[in-house]
Formats: C-alpha cells, sequence, structure tokens
C-alpha cells in the first residue's frame, strides 16, 4: 500500500511503549506518520518500539513525560513543538490511562485523584498542547481510548469509570467546538484486550460472557484507531465505537 508524504507530520500517542499504545504507534507509521511516544516509566518498552516504527521507514521519538503533570507536559511535548516549528501534530491518540480497581468506600482520596489526574487531567494538558496547532491547520485528528467500563460502570471500579465516562462526555463537546476546522475527536471503548493493564485478569473464565468467546488484541484496536485517522472517517465526529468482542458482561 502506498503511504502519503508525511515527512514533517507526526502522531502523538500518549502510553504509546507498550500494549494498544504500542501497536496504535506501528499502525499510524505504517499509515505514512513519524510517530511521538510518549511512555513514564518503561524507557526499554518505549526505545523497542521506536525501533518498530523505524522498521516501516518512519521517524519515531520518545517522549518521557507524566501526563497528569501539566508542567512536565508544558516543558517537555511543549519544548517538542517550540523546537521542531515546521513539523506538525496532525494526529493525537490519548491512550495512556490509570487503573486501580478498588470498592468505592476502599478508595481514599489520593487513589480517586490519581486515577482523575491521569485520565482526565492528561486529555486536558495533552490535548491542549497540540490543538490549536490543529485548528490553525485546518485539519486534525484526536482520538481518546476509553473503556467499556465508562459505559456499563463495573464494580470495584467506580473511580475508573467516573474518569472513562468523563472522557465520552469531553469527546463529544470538543467535537462540536472544533469540526468545522476539519478536526474530529472520536473515542474508542475496548473491552477485554489482551494488555498488561488486564494482566490480573483471569481470561479462561471472562472469555465465556464474550460473545467471540476471546480477548481482543492490541493490533485490532490499533486498526481501528487508525481507520478514525484517516481521511475515510473525515465524516465521523464526537462518536464512542465499542470494540468488545459482541458486548462483554463486565
Amino acid at each position: 500500500m502506498n503511504t502519503p508524504n508525511l515527512t514533517n507530520k507526526y502522531a502523538l500517542v500518549t502510553g504509546g511503549s507498550r500494549g494498544i499504545g504500542r501497536a496504535t504507534c506501528i499502525e499510524l507509521a505504517r499509515m505514512g506518520y513519524n510517530v511521538l511516544i510518549n511512555y513514564l516509566n518503561n524507557g526499554e518498552a518505549a526505545v523497542e518500539t521506536a525501533r518498530a516504527v523505524n522498521e516501516t521507514g518512519r521517524i519515531a521519538e520518545c517522549l518521557k513525560f507524566d501526563i497528569s503533570e501539566e508542567e512536565e507536559v508544558e516543558n517537555v511535548l511543549g519544548g517538542w513543538i517550540r523546537s521542531n516549528p515546521d513539523c506538525v501534530i496532525e494526529v493525537l491518540v490519548n491512550n495512556a490511562g490509570l487503573r486501580r480497581d478498588n470498592l468505592f468506600v476502599w478508595i481514599n482520596k489520593k487513589e480517586w485523584k490519581s486515577v482523575f489526574n491521569t485520565n482526565v487531567d492528561g486529555f486536558y494538558h495533552v490535548s491542549r498542547q497540540v490543538l490549536r496547532t490543529m485548528l490553525k491547520q485546518r485539519y486534525g485528528r484526536i482520538v481518546n481510548v476509553v473503556s467499556m467500563a465508562g459505559l456499563v460502570g463495573p464494580q470495584g471500579q467506580t473511580h475508573y469509570a467516573a474518569s472513562k465516562a468523563a472522557l465520552i462526555g469531553a469527546t463529544k463537546s470538543l467535537s462540536k467546538e472544533v469540526g468545522k476546522r476539519n478536526v474530529t475527536v472520536n473515542s474508542v471503548a475496548p473491552g477485554y484486550i489482551r494488555t498488561e493493564m488486564i494482566a490480573d485478569i483471569d481470561e479462561d473464565s471472562r472469555a465465556k460472557s464474550i460473545p467471540v468467546k476471546r480477548f481482543g488484541e492490541p493490533e485490532e484496536v490499533a486498526s481501528l484507531i487508525g481507520f478514525l485517522c484517516s481521511d475515510k472517517a473525515s465524516f465521523i465526529t464526537g462518536e464512542t465505537l465499542n470494540i468488545d468482542g459482541g458486548g462483554a458482561i463486565i
């Protein structure tokens, strides 16, 4: 497949070193984008993802910053943008997230805030860094990786479900603000996807509740994200697309 000439155009994927983020980095590189790989803790995995991106013939850069910390985002991501005036971040995938399962009565304030700081404030911090350029360029794609938890509200995940539901609402509102500038904003809501985030879940027992009788793969989610970032999806915005094997009972 021929890829477009995107020599100065980049896609930014938060939490891009592993799982859905890694698969998305590779998918977007195959579409022709250079990729900024955000990570926080696992630099080795980020470098490995960068190698996979390079193998497609595209440029990869690893950016270490905590999306929950506004000053860090400003210094690292904002610094990259200022240092690369000829480059444009055309695609943003807000993938990084934090899950801390606990019954509501046992969730302390620190735990509650940590989930919201990453899942909601992180969206705010990162999106604001890239959105103005998208609006100026009159083109952009933002995809927020949410969760089926934000739609069905599983027990033991009140803070996680609430934070993902907030992102779904933000997706709808922001899409209405920026659509006239040819910027689309959508969400994907994965169910059980075989990643480290759900490594503690018994796949054999949970898969029985999924109509297709299996967990999904990160590459399947990445393919959906890639479609939403393409021109083929230019008439889709403000939507949350489920990718859950037919409606698992979470």
